[in-house]
């Protein structure tokens, strides 16, 4: 086999690749000897087909798959020998392939085009300047904190008369023109009725200040307009309500009404564990602490995207963008060219970035080692851990937790990628200029607006 390359320009060039027999026959005739020892076919013994038969049936498909193969497995060695810097997929050449007779040729020329990563030279320094934000705690920020804890592991407790946010369960029924449950009419004796969802102000005072066993009688459509909600409260199926009206009866069986859990050594014990907080005081500390964590992480993403937008604006370079546009129609095969015009823009800087990144990773010699993994894995795994109010899982537990995801291909190289960019960033914050600047919550929300 013979491959040569003719460059186009910086970003584009083609491979020419001729293939002979004797460079696929060999395995061709390996594999038509493989279908022979396993053809099941009516008037043959297992194994004792006609290797000639096994041809007419099987050799032309076969000859085709080989020699995509061998094409493919050289042209990857090629670029691999070579050092050659690419962009997407080797692209055939659709006007060129389309002359070739498979079944009445024996050699083969064939071209592919390839897209040329183009050559970077990063030129940022401490001429240029990104803010590095220190967003302030606030009284709201910990009192919102605080709030979500004890809604987390509050509970609902019966009451005796309703308020506005309370819980009714009871018995609703249809009503007659007279005010009387109508014979055969919708009945649900298990309903559940959230006072403060009743759209209808008047309504909804009707049902304040009642108590169990007392009933209410309603417009239901006045009381919920929307059908999903009266078919959740009838327990019917939507469609089975649509165009639903007139008066219903609400008998309270239950009052149940949310509250908050206390601030004491119970919930704390709850959400840090046993004896880790003893006090209201190292409660709030406790509070600030992930309030800081969270922001800083925050702040660390702002970073990052003013840096990358930093580097992207200050570094020139070009890209094969109509090999690129063919590549990605060929790779999206639900995609149409419309839609790779309206979102190449977008890709084009993810691209972009992706390149200026490795390019540093590169240059810098950057690795990831598997102890580099595991860690990030743990550190992922003990904040969705946090974020469902696991505060107390061991380090065995977050530890096997964060192997079983690195076991998952896809996981593990998202995981990658993303301390590969934390180290880029490092390396360009160690190269720009930082300023540390003291911002309001509000403040820093407005700056994801512009």
């Amino acid at each position: 086999m013979n491959i040569t390359r003719e460059n186009i320009d910086d970003l584009n060039a083609v491979l020419k690749v001729r293939i002979e027999k004797n460079d696929y026959l060999e395995k061709v005739e390996k594999v038509l000897r493989d279908y022979r020892k396993k053809a099941n076919i009516k008037g043959f013994r297992p194994g004792m087909v006609p290797i000639d038969l096994i041809r007419k049936m099987y050799g032309f498909a076969v000859k085709v798959d080989e020699i995509n193969k061998t094409v493919s497995e050289n042209i990857h060695k090629y670029i691999a020998d070579e050092k050659i810097e690419i962009l997407g997929d080797p692209l055939p050449k659709s006007d060129e392939q389309e002359k070739i007779d498979f079944e009445k040729q024996d050699d083969f020329n064939f071209s592919f085009e390839l897209g040329l990563a183009p050559a970077i030279t990063i030129t940022l320094g401490k001429k240029n300047k990104v803010n590095l934000y220190e967003i302030t705690i606030d009284e709201k920020m910990k009192n919102d904190y605080l709030a979500n804890y004890t809604r987390r592991y509050g509970e609902f407790k019966k009451e005796e008369i309703a308020e506005d946010k309370d819980i009714l369960k009871g018995k609703i029924e249809a009503l007659d023109d007279q005010g009387n449950p109508k014979t055969n009419g919708i009945t649900n004796e298990k309903a559940t009725l959230a006072v403060d969802i009743i759209k209808d102000e008047e309504i909804k005072k009707d049902f304040i200040g009642k108590k169990e066993n007392e009933s209410i009688d309603f417009d239901i459509k006045k009381a919920f307009p929307n059908d999903s909600e009266i078919a959740g409260l009838l327990g019917r199926k939507k469609e089975e309500v649509e165009g639903l009206e007139g008066k219903f009866r609400f008998t309270i069986g239950e009052i149940s009404r949310f509250h908050g859990a206390d601030l004491n050594q119970e919930l704390f014990n709850r959400i840090y564990g046993e004896g880790v907080v003893n006090s209201e005081e190292e409660f709030m500390k406790k509070i600030e602490e992930e309030i800081a964590a969270s922001l800083n992480r925050e702040s660390d993403f702002k970073l990052m995207q003013d840096i990358k937008k930093l580097i992207l604006d200050n570094t020139e370079f070009s890209l094969p963008e109509n090999f690129l546009k063919k590549w990605l129609l060929k790779v999206n095969e639900n995609t149409t060219g419309e839609q790779i015009e309206k979102e190449f823009d977008s890709f084009r800087q993810d691209l972009k970035w992706q390149l200026i990144r490795n390019k540093v990773a590169k240059d810098n010699e950057m690795k990831i080692s598997e102890e580099e993994l595991q860690k990030e894995a743990e550190n992922i795994t003990r904040y969705q851990f946090r974020q469902y109010g696991l505060f107390y899982a061991t380090d065995e537990q977050i530890g096997n937790y964060a192997k079983e995801t690195l076991k998952r291909e896809d996981d593990a190289k998202r995981i990658a990628d993303k301390i590969l960019e934390d180290k880029v960033l490092v390396k360009l914050k160690e190269i720009v200029k930082t300023e540390d600047k003291k911002i309001t919550a509000e403040e820093f929300n407005k700056l994801f607006e512009s």
